[in-house]
């Protein structure tokens, strides 16, 4: 039959890894959280950023791992490293010493600046859910010099105000936040990228604006699966779609049993 559109070939969340990798094209250090944002960035490094440098919480400097890890204690995180240190000193010299680039993390919930929260849903004292906190990405949030995000888009998670907040985004507007992060001596500009499996936002005034929409999503579906009044671009772009070789990478390299991408 003419006139019907044909089924994507990609499932959401494969979408949405290859939006989130082309993101990083730029970037050169990067600190990478597991699941979601491990993957997206080790795509990345197969296409758009051959010499990203990749940063583990374990302690590892300048990854190049063989497969994809499992966890930040995984031992293939080593393999030609820079650097293998403590946590103690990747922290200190390394992150706070200024040379990471940009924090990828994901998050439970996230508000309209870029707050996240990874600790609880729920009051803090009887939590409906208990999340598994910070880790480092408190410290991330707050020195990488850019924070990128990536995560699935409902109402549930893209909330008008976060029930914790475990890492600081853009705290009230871009006014406030640079004038906070002044104040704190915080090294990094905060949130600048948040990737969904609908599209693609970046910050204007450090609030999320929406700058282009995942193929068959529509503004609609946007609309209604966020907390607040969305902000969009004046001109919402269409997001082009994985190609051959990023699917197959996502399908046969990083997450062949699709435990992401399903």
């Amino acid at each position: 039959m003419t006139g019907q559109t044909a089924p994507p070939t990609f499932t959401k969340a494969e979408m949405m890894i290859v939006a989130a990798a082309r993101e990083l094209a730029p970037q050169r250090v990067c600190f990478v959280g597991v699941g979601l944002p491990n993957i997206a960035v080790n795509l990345a490094k197969r296409t758009v950023a051959p010499d990203l440098e990749l940063v583990y919480e374990a302690g590892v400097f300048g990854a190049r791992p063989a497969r994809l890890p499992l966890s930040i204690g995984d031992p293939t995180i080593v393999t030609g490293a820079t650097a293998v240190t403590s946590m103690f000193e990747l922290f200190t010299f390394y992150l706070q010493g200024g040379l990471i680039d940009v924090g990828f993390l994901g998050a439970a919930q996230i508000d309209r600046f870029g707050n996240i929260n990874t600790t609880v849903i729920g009051d803090y004292d009887e939590p409906t859910t208990r999340l598994p906190g910070s880790g480092g990405a408190c410290e991330i949030a707050i020195n990488a010099r850019q924070v990128f995000v990536i995560m699935r888009q409902s109402r549930r998670s893209f909330v008008e105000s976060i029930d914790f907040r475990t890492s600081p985004g853009n705290l009230g507007g871009g006014e406030n936040a640079a004038r906070i992060r002044s104040e704190q001596g915080w090294l990094g500009r905060g949130p600048s990228v948040v990737v969904t499996d609908l599209g693609i936002y970046h910050f204007d005034d450090g609030e999320m604006r929406l700058d282009s929409l995942h193929p068959g999503a529509t503004l609609e579906e946007a609309r209604t699966t966020i907390g607040w009044d969305l902000r969009t671009a004046t001109t919402i772009e269409a997001t082009p779609p994985p190609t051959d070789e990023e699917l197959r990478l996502i399908r046969e390299e990083l997450d062949p049993g699709g435990a992401y991408t399903r």
